[in-house]
């Protein structure tokens, strides 16, 4: 047998505020958005697509180089080297120092590219997790929908059994007067008035809590469950099963779940993950390439002025004597004769300028084996994954065959109801009309409308079940909510 409870396609409406709930029926494809909307596990989920998407982009970033600027203000006393002549003067000094450098991995054992591969999958491993999330609330909406929907038929149930109780009261009440029928007979009659009277009663309060039970899935706010008799829900088209199979059988929902279900695909992106994970592990056993590039300038306040060449020569005295005939004599020394010039700010940082650019290569030779370590605990890591694969095939597996075989189970329980009930109502037809001619006591009556009354909310449960179960296969499926 197989039903479908929902329109095929997904067309999600906007959240209903909680005064509006009680106002307008509730339909199941607005109680599953507002429940997704409101769901933590569902935020949590949501939370961590994001993390691992900006994980994601912040490893493909990781290709590009690192760039740094530096800048330095320094003040020092005393005996300092002056940049423009490389001598030493007796001078404060005041000077910058400027330096811009990069960075480049060449290559380090695919370790970039590997991560990149990695985080991608864990972002989609996310992603579908975030959407396993989601039908685990869909499919408690679903069932404390179609709860409240029971609890409905089975309080119209009860208030019909209740009125067929109280015209037979009144109807014996008349006889009784006119002294045809016993009063011991209205006794057992008015005591089964009071017993549906009950039935209505924990009807009632049955509604009650599959409406509250219903309100707090969808986590609304505490002023829609202060009277949850107030929330209504649309009727769903659920007919009675006409056939109890579902089109597939229980091996092809099985393999056709382990396709599309989310759980199961999140736990297959994460062994994924984790095989690259011990990938970019054993990269830290490999050389790494780095190239680096800089620039660095520097000021210094000794070094504001500079001497400019005119061309000329000059003698000047470099105060040293020689003995000349018995005479000491200066010694003069040729120099180029010019003048001296300021040195603008600018100007000496253009000239201090300094570029480099190197090659770097490192190779690991022992590192305490914690790079060992790293590739043990990512094989670890691995295997982990590869057993909650298993257990998450086994769950599905296991959740499959219970869905299928309570919907056999409850569609076989609702055929032999349906007959039991279709039986019961002609014998209660006959004994109620012997009854009424006074063939036969009170309690065969009773015993009758019982019997009758107990069949149908077993049908009722029967009716629901089975649709609950054909939905719950169409969802291992990811087939489309009606």
């Amino acid at each position: 047998m197989h039903r479908t409870l929902f329109s095929k396609g997904w067309l999600f409406l906007a959240l209903l505020p909680a005064a509006t709930l009680a106002q307008t029926p509730l339909s199941l494809r607005q109680a599953l958005e507002i429940a997704q909307r409101n769901n933590p596990q569902v935020k949590t989920a949501q939370l961590q697509v994001e993390t691992d998407a900006l994980q994601h982009q912040q490893a493909k970033m990781n290709r590009l180089p690192t760039v740094g600027l530096f800048g330095s203000q320094a003040f020092s006393a005393g005996r300092n080297i002056n940049p423009t002549t490389n001598e030493f003067v007796e001078s404060a000094v005041s000077s910058n120092n400027y330096q811009l450098s990069g960075s480049v991995t060449v290559f380090n054992g695919m370790a970039i590219s590997n991560t990149i591969k990695q985080t991608n999958l864990l972002a989609e491993s996310s992603r579908q997790g975030l959407l396993a999330a989601k039908q685990l609330v869909m499919l408690s909406v679903v069932q404390n929908y179609l709860a409240v929907l029971v609890a409905e038929d089975q309080l119209a149930n009860a208030v019909r059994q209740t009125e067929t109780s109280r015209a037979q009261v009144e109807r014996t009440q008349l006889q009784v007067n006119a002294g045809t029928v016993a009063e011991m007979t209205l006794l057992d009659l008015q005591a089964q008035l009071a017993n549906d009277e009950l039935a209505v009663v924990n009807a009632r309060n049955t509604l009650y809590l599959a409406r509250l039970t219903l309100l707090q899935t969808l986590n609304e706010p505490t002023q829609s469950t202060s009277d949850p008799n107030a929330l209504t829900v649309e009727r769903l088209p659920v007919t009675d099963p006409a056939d109890r199979y579902y089109p597939q059988t229980v091996g092809e929902v099985v393999k056709n779940s382990f396709d599309v279900m989310p759980s199961v695909k999140a736990a297959n992106l994460r062994v994924q993950s984790e095989h690259l994970g011990v990938k970019v592990a054993r990269a830290a056993m490999y050389p790494s390439l780095t190239l680096n590039g800089g620039l660095s300038t520097l000021y210094s306040s000794v070094g504001l002025q500079r001497f400019v060449a005119d061309g000329t020569l000059l003698d000047q005295p470099t105060g040293g004597y020689v003995l000349v005939g018995g005479q000491q004599q200066p010694v003069f020394a040729t120099a180029p004769g010019g003048t001296f010039e300021n040195y603008a700010y600018g100007e000496q940082l253009r000239n201090n300028l300094n570029r480099s650019l190197s090659l770097n290569l490192r190779i690991p030779i022992f590192n305490n084996f914690q790079a060992r370590n790293r590739i043990t605990n990512a094989v670890i890591s691995r295997k982990t994954a590869e057993v909650a694969l298993d257990n998450a095939r086994i769950q599905l597996r296991q959740g499959v065959e219970q869905a299928y075989a309570s919907l056999i189970t409850a569609g076989d329980r609702y055929k032999a109801t349906a007959e039991q009930v279709r039986a019961l109502e002609r014998t209660f037809q006959a004994t109620e009309s012997r009854f009424n001619n006074g063939t036969i006591p009170s309690v065969d009556y009773v015993l009758a409308k019982n019997r009758l009354d107990a069949a149908r909310l077993n049908l009722i449960q029967a009716r629901y079940e089975t649709a609950l179960r054909a939905y719950v296969l169409d969802l291992y499926q990811g087939k489309p909510i009606d």
